[in-house]
């Protein structure tokens, strides 16, 4: 009796025809993959939760656009001019929650203050920098 072939005609290495079936996974293999996901997705669900640092940063807000390709965040830069005259250092930030954004929208232009949270370790998706900014008022110059 001639052994089953597959369909580019050599032998079937265990015996069965090409066109059966791959048998369903295993109950073991399952709970691996299980497993590995929660693994991936515990790390990054507790760095959204828990900050590494939180504080103020005021300057002017100096750009602002909301970027990416598949996960849309808004990313923005503030100036923190400590004397006038002086080279500004640039404060990079992304701000997820849109009430945020139409708030920073509203004061371009003028002397802001915006509270932020640092979180580390997050996946470029969620956003460009470390840093989410959580609220934003208008400071008198």
């Amino acid at each position: 009796m001639a052994r089953p072939r597959s369909s580019d005609g050599r032998p079937s290495p265990n015996g069965a025809d090409a066109a059966t079936p791959a048998p369903a996974p295993s109950r073991g293999s399952r709970w691996r993959r299980r497993l590995r996901l929660a693994l991936f997705v515990v790390p990054i669900v507790a760095a959204l939760h828990f900050a590494y640092s939180s504080g103020d940063r005021a300057g002017y807000v100096q750009k602002f656009s909301k970027k990416g390709w598949v996960c849309k965040t808004w990313e923005g830069e503030l100036a923190m001019v400590s004397l006038p005259g002086a080279m500004p250092e640039i404060f990079r930030f992304t701000v997820r929650d849109d009430t945020v954004a139409r708030a920073i929208n509203q004061h371009l232009g003028e002397r802001v203050a915006l509270s932020y949270e640092q979180h580390e370790g997050l996946p470029r998706c969620l956003g460009e920098t470390e840093y989410f900014i959580t609220a934003v008022r208008r400071v008198q110059p």
